[in-house]
């Protein structure tokens, strides 16, 4: 059934299973029918970012009752400030209130956040019951609702604590997106840039060339590319499930000076795909003072990233605290950070050799 979806954008195959990839306009209205075609039983939980409240999250509601789910709903205020255990702790106790059991199906609807801490209740609750991914912004659309990542903060830094949980489902509804405020629209346009720099060197003339209609949703090429978009996170996803190998670290280009931005200026300060965009920058530089890259591609990464409203340099950033908040990168390995570079357009690849001046210069380039 999964294959003849004319909304499906990809399957991603993992080894919890393999779950569709949906992504259309008005794809909402079908999702209990969706969850029927997936043969998922049990009460669906649906945990909804509030800002979602009411007519899109009673939307979502009457689909799964349609499709025969008894539907239970909690609405929160969940953003980066309470992306933390005691927000989980909420949760729990709502799910443990409504005797919610193994065979019962969690939904997650909010941005990125909202998945991250849903996917991380759904993940523990009983030691993990199914959970569905409905996206309402563009960054969890073609980033983070994909590859089974869930988690939480805690002082100490950002998702130190988590699972990896793959989704049953993922249902993106194009629709979501026109709610979004500009400036989120923008972050969630890094992350689908990201993919076109560092996989496909066809989507990224695509989001060169359509920069306008990209940002206004019109016609099917902003689905299109929204499709192509999540096929390449989730193909990257079927390589290297657990971030073990050399493939899922791709998707990282920009994040590790994109993460030091956010932990620097304060979490909140700029947006995850702002923070990521500049640090794109920073990678290009680094890519270029390594000869890797030329500087045309440098400046073709800064003008697609300007076209989409993204900032390409942060104000007033410490060069010394930046350097020691890459440092404490998940992804570093005994103390070695692996940087994601660009060698051209559409293509990526991992370097652990960078000399400290080079990235010092690079953090220099993008101060504003």
């Amino acid at each position: 059934m999964i294959n003849q979806h004319q909304n499906l954008a990809t399957v991603v195959n993992t080894t919890q299973g393999s779950y569709p990839v949906i992504v259309g306009r008005d794809v909402v209205d079908d999702l209990g029918l969706e969850l029927n075609n997936i043969r998922l039983n049990g009460r669906a939980f649906l945990v909804a970012d509030e800002v979602m409240f009411p007519n899109p999250i009673r939307r979502v509601q009457e689909a799964l009752e349609r499709g025969g789910y008894a539907t239970h709903v909690l609405a929160l205020e969940i953003g980066e400030v309470n992306k933390n255990l005691e927000t989980v702790q909420i949760v729990y106790d709502w799910l443990a209130d409504l005797r919610v059991e193994r065979g019962d199906i969690i939904v997650a609807m909010g941005g990125g956040v909202t998945g991250d801490l849903v996917g991380f209740v759904a993940a523990t609750w009983l030691r993990g019951i199914a959970v569905v991914h409905v996206p309402t912004s563009l960054a969890a659309m073609v980033d983070s609702s994909i590859g089974g990542k869930t988690g939480v903060n805690i002082p100490n830094g950002k998702n130190l604590i988590g699972a990896f949980h793959q989704p049953k489902l993922v249902l993106q509804d194009i629709g979501h997106l026109k709610s979004l405020p500009a400036r989120e629209m923008s972050a969630g346009w890094a992350e689908a840039v990201k993919h076109g720099l560092i996989l496909d060197a066809n989507l990224l003339d695509t989001f060169e060339r359509l920069a306008p209609q990209m940002k206004a949703l019109e016609g099917d090429e902003p689905v299109a590319a929204i499709r192509r978009s999540v096929a390449i996170k989730a193909e990257i996803v079927s390589a290297d499930e657990f971030e073990t190998g050399d493939r899922r670290v791709l998707l990282n280009y920009g994040h590790t000076i994109g993460h030091a931005i956010e932990k620097v200026s304060g979490y909140g300060t700029y947006l995850h795909g702002e923070a990521v965009a500049i640090g794109m920058m920073a990678a290009a530089v680094i890519s270029e003072r390594l000869d890797m890259i030329n500087n045309e591609l440098l400046d073709r990464q800064r003008r697609v990233l300007e076209s989409y409203d993204l900032p390409t340099s942060a104000i007033g950033l410490n060069i010394d605290e930046i350097i020691d908040a890459t440092k404490s990168d998940k992804k570093s390995r005994g103390g070695t950070i692996r940087w994601v570079l660009l060698e051209g357009p559409g293509q990526a690849t991992t370097r652990t050799d960078v000399p400290e001046e080079i990235v010092r210069e690079a953090v220099q380039s993008i101060r504003a």
